[in-house]
């Protein structure tokens, strides 16, 4: 059997069907370009159509490959600088190291975190660290695979405090066109997702939730339809959202998206979406 999933992607072909194409009251740019000496450029802006608020960023991302080393380095337009540098495949094979630090020079916060993922056949391991000398968070996952059978458990533990702040299960089965998915988190929240690949045009997915003391269960259901590339989703409020993502041209793709109240079609109140990515 291959690497398993991280635990967070356990349900990614699902929760990609939920949110990819979708951007309800959002205007959206990205840019990707690379320069001739190997340097990545990421730039993405983003308007907010019901707040009016507008937030951008700009990536730069260079790797040195002979040694494992990736540099990456962000800032937003909230004035957050991030820096990461990553090192793979050089200790051991399969070992994946990062320091990740983060400063905003208006209130001079600082932040760090030191990740490790470890991934061998059957087995996906990580143990992160914040860099809080009042007493580091440390966040551990590990996903451990067989056969199609997937089963997870993701915890964090505050040193300051001394206990348990995260405490999350997940088991699933997956194959090349199904895949099942269950989690719980913190012995009160329930999670249930299901995904079939229908055939190579038509991909659905149904997802449950359900909290300890709510007396509901909510539920979505979506759809991927590949030939016009869109997609389509709807949840037990009656919210139905659809998407549709047209490429232009190489490297210029078009996405626009509608979030319709299926309960009060005439009232208004809908939301449209917008997105561009260029991609050089």
């Amino acid at each position: 059997m291959s690497v398993p999933p991280s635990y967070g992607d356990l349900r990614k072909s699902a929760d990609d069907i939920f949110n990819k194409g979708y951007g309800f009251g959002l205007v959206k740019l990205d840019v990707k370009t690379m320069s001739e000496s190997g340097v990545e450029f990421k730039t993405s802006g983003l308007s907010n159509m019901d707040t009016s608020k507008v937030h951008g960023s700009l990536e730069t991302k260079y790797k040195w490959a002979e040694y494992g080393l990736t540099f990456t380095e962000k800032w937003t337009t909230d004035n957050t600088l991030g820096t990461q540098v990553s090192v793979e495949d050089q200790i051991t094979k399969g070992l994946k190291l990062t320091f990740d630090t983060t400063f905003s020079p208006n209130n001079g916060k600082k932040s760090g975190k030191v990740k490790t993922a470890y991934k061998r056949d059957y087995l996906n391991l990580g143990v992160d660290v914040d860099l809080d000398f009042a007493g580091p968070m440390i966040q551990g996952v590990g996903v451990a695979g067989y056969e199609g059978w997937l089963a997870g458990y993701q915890v964090a533990f505050d040193t300051a405090k001394s206990k348990l702040t995260m405490s999350n299960f997940a088991i699933g089965y997956q194959t090349r066109d199904f895949q099942l998915h269950t989690s719980v988190n913190d012995g009160s929240e329930f999670g249930a997702t299901i995904y079939q690949k229908v055939n190579d045009q038509l991909e659905t997915a149904v997802h449950l939730a359900w909290a300890a003391g709510s007396n509901g269960t909510s539920f979505g259901i979506g759809a991927k339809y590949q030939l016009d590339p869109s997609t389509a989703k709807v949840n037990n409020a009656s919210m139905v959202g659809l998407g549709y993502t047209q490429t232009l041209r190489p490297g210029m793709k078009l996405t626009l998206s509608a979030l319709v109240d299926g309960k009060s079609v005439q009232a208004g109140g809908h939301k449209l979406g917008l997105g561009l990515e260029l991609e050089t």
